[in-house]
């Protein structure tokens, strides 16, 4: 026969049929081993062998939830085919709660639930059953795993976990705009019964909003709800589990709607007139007033924009928008003067910022006001005709003298009388005075412009009647230069001329500096005197303050003069142009053909750059040497008194009582000399083509025609001095100078 084990639960519980039997499960077979199939028909008292498939597999226990009874809750039963009634089987029960929470009768399998459970904290178990001889202990069938799952009864009601809920909607939605949805949730079970199914409904919140029942989604049910009229909104919200069936749990939550805001409202003054006033004496920029227009919307959709409407007056005032406020703010453009207009009048208009194209069609979307200001008349100080005063003055101006005046008037209508005061910061200011009724600004103290040339005083005007009202005005006196100073040259009073210079070379540059303002921007003019007419070297005015001293002649000659002295004039273009003379000293020198100084004469000054000072040594001991020798030749020397008789030599013919130089007498009268002072007196006169002193042929006859025409004049008795007295060379030697007496009369020259 066959073996099957069986699973018999008589637990009372409702199959899904709803019955109270038990139910026996049975399961595939399993393969059982040939010795294990002998020691169990041995066990049974049968020898036959045959071939036994079965197995263990369980389906689920079921145990009510939250039973009260008295006694243990029966769960189920444990049974096999191999158990005979005898008492020789045992069932064994393992797993979760095995003992403490489930126990089994080990003779006839009954199961029991020894407390109470709910299925909120634990929904099922898992166990292991187990069928063995009672006597040996040897398993009848394999251990097999089962669930006994908690029965869910209807114990739990709904619950809100996120209430109560907030929401938000736009104000004048049509009806079905979707609000927010609110979902409530079920400890029971969802897959058993219909513990858990909800249903939702609104006890408070009609007509204005509705909900789906199954799905919680809450929808305007009004058309246009204006948030201006009410703008908040509480909604109750019923949950029922059981699909709201009797006996059904519920509860509730509280859903706060609010109707968020559109722009559906336009600016609204609460006046068409507005009254303002402000003192004539307010500064521009002052605050004259400030306007609002109501709008009903919140936050940027109440935003106003104010503007002043154009007009003949609109030019005075400009308005501001204040974002904060909401207000408009009226600023004050230009001066007033009560005297010239007591009041003015302007339209302000107000409008939205931000438009809404839904909503035009509830009218135009701004509004406007009249606005009226007074002016009012105040007692104001005395004003100034000009912002400032600029006056010019000489320095040295004597005493008392007016230098300007200031004028201020009283625009009020009283027209009180003016009164003028300095008022004092520094020393300086009391180099002047005013006189307090005319206004008029003079001298108290000799100006220097070398000391300041600007002065910065402050006159004050006060009104005769009320001296509290004063204003202030800057006057700025400028000190005017006097020429006082003579420009100077800024050059070294010594230059050099080279022996080999050109005709016009520029042998320097000379500047001049003046001690009258201004240092910069004066203009300095560079002459020769007049009186004083230099054949040698002139001053050529280049311009831009300088000036160079050029060469009138080449050929310069150390042993016929070796330094020359010119006066230089300088002129300033001030006025009184002061002008002043400086010498000039030329040194001739003998220079490179480059123009490179080589050696003038003994001084120092002179000597070339980069002698060594072994040289230098040696120079000075052989001038010391040749100075010893020439002195004690002097003591040697016995000299007669140059003139042998005191009678009066009308002839001035100058006598030389020399024993002759040998072969140097034939140089005591240079006719190369002469006629090179002939050649320049006669071509400064007539200008040649060539300005040199080389002698030609040509000249030849001219030097000739010279001499015959002095010695005619002198036999005439002319009051020129005679040819002997006119052109004497006495030459001594090297070293001595050659000088020449020009016959024109003209003895300038001499020294030059």
């Amino acid at each position: 026969s066959r073996m099957d084990v069986c699973l018999q639960l008589l637990s009372g519980v409702m199959s899904a049929t709803g019955g109270t039997g038990g139910t026996i499960v049975r399961a595939p077979l399993v393969e059982v081993t040939p010795l294990e199939r002998k020691a169990r028909l041995r066990r049974h008292g049968k020898s036959r062998v045959q071939r036994i498939k079965r197995g263990w597999v369980w389906n689920q226990f079921f145990v009510l939830e939250e039973y009260m009874g008295s006694d243990p809750q029966y769960v189920g039963k444990l049974h096999t085919d191999m158990d005979q009634g005898d008492n020789t089987v045992k069932y064994t029960l393992s797993g979760e709660g095995a003992g403490s929470i489930f126990t089994i009768d080990q003779i006839t399998g009954d199961i029991h639930a020894l407390v109470g459970l709910d299925r909120s904290e634990k929904s099922f178990y898992t166990l292991r059953a187990q069928a063995v001889d009672i006597h040996t202990g040897v398993p009848l069938e394999p251990e097999s795993e089962f669930i006994i799952k908690v029965q869910d009864i209807n114990d739990n009601e709904p619950r809100f976990p996120d209430g109560p809920y907030s929401a938000n909607v736009p104000e004048m939605s049509p009806t079905g705009t979707y609000v927010t949805q609110v979902t409530a949730t079920d400890a029971d079970d969802p897959t058993y019964g219909n513990s858990a199914q909800m249903v939702y409904s609104i006890l408070h919140g009609q007509p204005y909003f509705s909900v789906d029942p199954k799905t919680g989604v809450i929808r305007t049910a009004l058309a246009n709800m204006d948030r201006e009229v009410k703008g908040e909104y509480q909604v109750l919200l019923q949950a029922e589990d059981m699909g709201g069936q009797l006996g059904a749990l519920s509860s509730t939550t509280t859903i706060n709607v609010t109707l968020s805001d559109v722009n559906d409202n336009p600016p609204h003054f609460p006046k068409s007139i507005l009254y303002l006033q402000i003192p004539e004496s307010a500064s521009v920029g002052s605050v004259v007033g400030r306007i609002r227009a109501h709008d009903l919307d919140a936050g940027s959709n109440a935003d106003v924009e104010y503007a002043i409407v154009p007009g003949d007056e609109c030019n005075m005032f400009e308005i501001i928008s204040s974002g904060e406020s909401q207000e408009g703010v009226i600023i004050l453009k230009k001066t007033l003067d009560y005297e010239n207009k007591k009041s003015y009048t302007f339209k302000v208009e107000a409008a939205n910022a931000q438009l809404d194209l839904r909503f035009l069609h509830l009218g135009p979307f701004k509004d406007s006001v009249t606005v009226k200001v007074n002016v009012l008349d105040m007692d104001e100080p005395p004003v100034f005709t000009k912002p400032s005063y600029f006056m010019d003055v000489y320095e040295d101006t004597p005493l008392g003298t007016i230098i300007g005046s200031v004028t201020a008037h009283d625009l009020d209508a009283s027209s009180s009388a003016v009164r003028y005061y300095l008022e004092w910061h520094a020393e300086y200011d009391s180099c002047f005075d005013i006189d307090t009724v005319e206004g008029t600004i003079s001298t108290n103290d000799y100006l220097d412009r070398e000391t300041a040339v600007q002065h910065n005083i402050t006159v004050v005007a006060t009104k005769l009647t009320n001296p509290l009202l004063s204003t202030k005005v800057s006057v700025t006196v400028n000190v005017l230069d006097v020429n006082e100073f003579a420009p100077e040259l800024a050059v070294p009073s010594d230059t050099f001329v080279c022996e080999n210079s050109r005709v016009g070379q520029v042998i320097q540059m000379v500047s001049a500096m003046d001690k009258d303002f201004p240092p910069i921007g004066q203009r300095f003019f560079f002459k020769s005197p007049k009186e004083l007419r230099n054949r040698n070297f002139t001053v050529r005015d280049f311009g831009n303050n300088t000036a160079g001293i050029v060469t009138r002649h080449s050929g310069f000659q150390r042993q016929h003069q070796d330094v020359y002295i010119l006066p230089v004039v300088v002129e300033d273009s001030g006025y009184p142009a002061q002008s002043s003379t400086s010498t000039l000293t030329i040194r001739v020198c003998s220079c490179e053909v480059g123009g490179l100084l080589l050696t003038c004469s003994a001084e120092a000054i002179f000597l070339p750059v980069g002698i060594s000072t072994g040289a230098l040594m040696a120079i000075m001991l052989c001038v010391a040497l040749l100075i010893a020798v020439y002195m004690g030749q002097r003591r040697n020397k016995v000299k007669e008194a140059l003139m042998t008789s005191k009678e009066d030599i009308r002839d001035n013919v100058i006598h030389y009582d020399d024993e002759g130089g040998g072969e140097e007498d034939t140089n005591a009268f240079d006719m190369g000399t002469f006629a090179q002072h002939t050649l320049k007196v006669q071509r400064n006169k007539a200008p040649l083509s060539s300005r040199g002193f080389r002698v030609t042929e040509g000249d030849t006859e001219i030097i000739k025609e010279i001499i015959e025409q002095q010695l005619e004049e002198s036999q005439q008795g002319y009051p020129a001095p005679p040819y002997d007295s006119l052109a004497t060379y006495a030459y001594e030697g090297d070293g001595s100078e050659s000088w020449i007496i020009d016959d024109s009369g003209d003895f300038s020259s001499l020294g030059v």
